[in-house]
């Protein structure tokens, strides 16, 4: 964890290896449209203040830009930014972002 204040999980979320969570995001659980908490792959950048909910499946080497709302599947190699999210197709899209990797 790059900057690891006001970072608030999930302990149902399942979050793979070399994921760089970032200041004041969520990863979070609901009981809304897709019940249960995120599962989230390897090589993942969430950025700051942004937030994942619900019972969404992130896929490997993504980059969740600084305050995105994520309530939606993301397929592997994306970018995704806004509210709601808009997901970009992009190869080695956390090449710069994911920093200590294991």
């Amino acid at each position: 964890m790059i900057h690891p204040y006001n970072i608030t999980t999930s302990p149902f979320a399942v979050i793979g290896k070399n994921v760089n969570i970032l200041k004041g995001a969520t990863v979070g659980l609901s009981y809304g449209k897709k019940p249960g908490a995120p599962v989230i792959g390897d090589s993942v950048y969430i950025g700051l203040n942004s937030t994942i909910i619900g019972g969404v499946n992130i896929g490997d080497d993504i980059m969740i830009a600084p305050n995105t709302l994520v309530n939606c599947d993301i397929p592997s190699h994306s970018i995704v930014i806004g509210s709601p999210c808009k997901i970009i197709h992009r190869e080695n899209a956390t090449e710069q972002y994911v920093y200590y990797k294991v």
